[in-house]
């Protein structure tokens, strides 16, 4: 098919804090240099910041360097920590607070912020525009485009008015080429793109898997009297004891408002765990119920993290192309952060990018030197034992190594730890597990998984291919089912995945609909059957303040 194309200088991927950082740092360059770069940002949801979610507190360092003046200029970052606690949750009831002697330095959040990454997002993409760069929302990057050499050259945007039956509908639109001479994919965790990119150039050929974890977060309406704003609170321990690993959080925000949520980590082995509900128990514990008790829900989200850090970050450049951000996988799990990682990690490509240019170099082959000799780099450094230390020593003793490694060290006890299990390939079969049965939801603290799709304002046209793919459509009942109960129907926050009985018969449903794109499916599949891909531009969550 004939296609119509158009060119730019560089292409980006995706409008979350890593994009929208390299398009700005692009065009500050630009204009510093005067010098003439055509910028895109070409982004799946259906505004900036309609696909974002994240804690999250925020670290202003990257932001001090790309934007000096943003607190003048309007920056939605504006509730400052006032204070910082951490609890181990013992039980269903009990909760022992830790001194903050005890607690990783890099656990502490004094000077941080509590925001919506959203908002930043919205409001960065604001200032990318001021910038002359050019944004496309609702358009999504659906396939890849290399030259001959297998060079990237661009991306391709998705058609738009596709059945279900792949027949074009009243109203079809084919996929636009956008061309560039260096594409920038900044998609996030388990990038649809990024995945395949990293698997078709080897880019993580040597490194430590990347582990994941899935985040929930819910907003409350809470009483005044309750309100404490600017306080964070992070609990480690139940409900996750012995079977999976994690965390929870409770912020307070402006608004007499509080964000909530739980992290649970995706190498947990029990294909029983239901982490959504997991999440529902949390809730239950004193420690937050007497906070969000007679208060209103009302947001919900999921999304995964990749949480492997530096001994699992790929190689980030390609021909043509570079990974920033979650799509590489910079978080720094040791803060629980990845908004300034991302942002500075944006940063510095584009910094490469635009001396690629300015030279007429084709491949951008020293922006590694770059990113070694980068702050970044060094807080990566200083955090790669964090998450492996959990891992291979569980929540007491990971946490003491963690403790003795950040708070004595600095980061840089001379061993590197590796954690090299497949999050996958951890899952037991399901005549090894335990069966778990999980509380009833009661609608005022805990609630069904459709009720919370309902608050993440998710919408697909129904009638479009599903972007939910399965390799081989036999192995969800005949292998999945039979020898681990099937955990899609568990992993999955959104109900996506059912298994129903239909008289004698089963029958896998895939209700792509519901999906929130949070890309768990794509990581959790025990078989590895499930890729996720980008369904038409717009669809998915439409999150406020998230």
């Amino acid at each position: 098919m004939e296609r119509e194309s158009m060119e730019f200088d560089v292409v980006v991927v995706g409008a979350g804090p890593s994009g929208l950082a390299t398009a700005i740092r692009l065009a500050q360059l630009a204009q510093e240099q005067s010098a003439e770069v055509s910028i895109c940002v070409v982004e799946k949801g259906s505004e900036v910041g309609a696909h974002i979610l994240s804690g999250a507190v925020f670290e202003t360092r990257a932001l001090d360097e790309l934007l000096p003046n943003w607190a003048a200029d309007g920056a939605p970052v504006t509730t400052q920590v006032t204070g910082d606690e951490i609890y181990l949750l013992k039980s269903d009831s009990k909760a022992a607070k830790f001194s903050n002697t005890l607690v990783p330095k890099t656990m502490h959040n004094e000077g941080n912020y509590i925001i919506s990454l959203g908002n930043l997002c919205r409001w960065l993409g604001e200032q990318a525009e001021a910038l002359g760069v050019e944004i496309f929302p609702g358009f999504t990057a659906s396939e890849l485009l290399k030259d001959e050499q297998g060079r990237i050259k661009g991306v391709l945007t998705g058609d738009m008015g596709v059945g279900a039956d792949g027949s074009e509908k009243d109203g079809y639109m084919p996929g636009m080429e956008l061309l560039a001479k260096h594409t920038v994919f900044a998609e996030g965790c388990r990038g649809h793109l990024g995945k395949q990119l990293i698997a078709d150039y080897q880019l993580d050929a040597g490194k430590m898997p990347q582990h994941y974890g899935i985040g929930f977060k819910e907003i409350w309406q809470i009483d005044a009297d309750k309100h404490e704003l600017g306080k964070v609170v992070h609990t480690g321990g139940w409900p996750l004891e012995g079977e999976a690993s994690g965390g929870g959080y409770l912020y307070h925000i402006e608004g007499n408002q509080v964000v909530l949520g739980l992290i649970i980590d995706l190498n947990y082995k029990n294909p029983n765990i239901s982490p959504y509900d997991e999440f529902q128990r949390y809730k239950t514990h004193p420690l937050i119920k007497n906070v969000i008790e007679g208060g209103e829900r009302i947001s919900y989200g999921a999304r995964a993290i990749a949480k492997g850090g530096l001994s699992s970050l790929p190689q980030m450049t390609l021909p043509g192309g570079i990974l920033v951000g979650c799509d590489a996988g910079t978080l720094n799990f040791a803060k629980i952060k990845g908004s300034h990682t991302a942002m500075k990690s944006g940063m510095l490509a584009a910094e490469s990018i635009f001396a690629a240019l300015q030279a007429g170099e084709a491949d951008l082959s020293k922006h590694q030197k770059a990113f070694e000799d980068s702050w970044l780099y060094d807080e990566l450094y200083r955090a790669r034992n964090f998450g492996a230390a959990m891992h291979k020593f569980g929540t007491t003793l990971g946490g003491a190594f963690n403790f003795i490694d950040q708070n004595w060290f600095g980061g840089k006890l001379p061993v590197t730890l590796k954690d090299d299990a497949r999050d996958e390939a951890n899952m037991q079969k399901a005549s090894e597990a335990k069966a778990i049965e999980y509380p009833k939801y009661d609608g005022k603290i805990t609630f069904d998984k459709m009720s919370s799709v309902y608050l993440t304002n998710t919408y697909h046209e129904e009638d479009q291919p599903s972007h939910l793919r399965l390799s081989d459509p036999d192995i969800p009942l005949k292998v999945n089912f039979v020898e681990f109960n099937e955990p899609a129907q568990r992993y999955c926050p959104a109900g996506v995945y059912e298994v129903v009985e239909e008289g004698d018969e089963r029958k896998f449903v895939v209700n792509s609909q519901n999906c929130i794109h949070c890309k768990t499916c794509d990581i959790k599949d025990p078989s590895q059957n499930i890729t996720w891909v980008t369904p038409e531009g717009g669809g998915g969550p439409n999150y406020t303040n998230m």
